[in-house]
């Protein structure tokens, strides 16, 4: 997180490169990366990696699309939420997005980064994620993108008033029948 901290994606993209590396020489075929927002370095190493990588926003827009889903909501990170990963990819599917408020975002970081990170999982965390999902919902959102590992410990498709888009298990999925496949 420093590196994110100090909004240094050369220094994120490098420490993927490192761990690509390491993988590569562990005799990985392909890459994945379950943490959202250090996509955002993706662009600086996808031509320098050692190996291909699956992006996990590119994973949600093909669910999307399979769905028939076509304004969705993300949530994540503040910097996840506020950055190009999901809106690059979006765009070039031909989806809509829309993040929540600026109110609603420092919840949403404020969750995952105090309570959610830390296995803390409160009734009244549950219940501020519902009402930001119903607001999504309210500005024609069809379905919300979990753009966190830790959003789905949280808020189930059951709990989500939303249809729910697990970044994490797509990204998982993917990794699955590519490596199958």
């Amino acid at each position: 997180m420093q590196f994110i901290y100090k909004n240094d994606w050369v220094g994120v993209a490098e420490l993927m490169l490192s761990s690509a590396d390491k993988l590569a020489k562990a005799g990985a075929d392909f890459l994945i990366c379950p943490d959202n927002t250090i996509h955002q370095a993706f662009d600086l190493i996808e031509h320098r990696s050692p190996r291909p990588w699956l992006h996990i926003a590119q994973e949600v827009a093909l669910e999307a699309q399979r769905r028939g889903f076509r304004r969705l909501g993300i949530m994540g990170t503040r910097y996840l939420m506020e950055g190009p990963v999901y809106p690059e990819e979006f765009q070039q599917a031909d989806l809509n997005y829309v993040i929540p408020d600026r109110q609603q975002r420092e919840d949403i970081n404020r969750i995952i980064m105090d309570e959610l990170v830390n296995a803390q999982f409160t009734p009244a965390s549950v219940a501020r994620f519902q009402e930001i999902i119903r607001s999504l919902a309210a500005k024609s959102c069809d379905a919300v993108v979990l753009g966190c590992t830790e959003i789905p410990l949280l808020i189930t498709p059951e709990l989500s008033p939303l249809p729910t888009l697990d970044s994490t298990r797509l990204l998982a999925r993917a990794a699955v029948l590519k490596a199958i496949g």
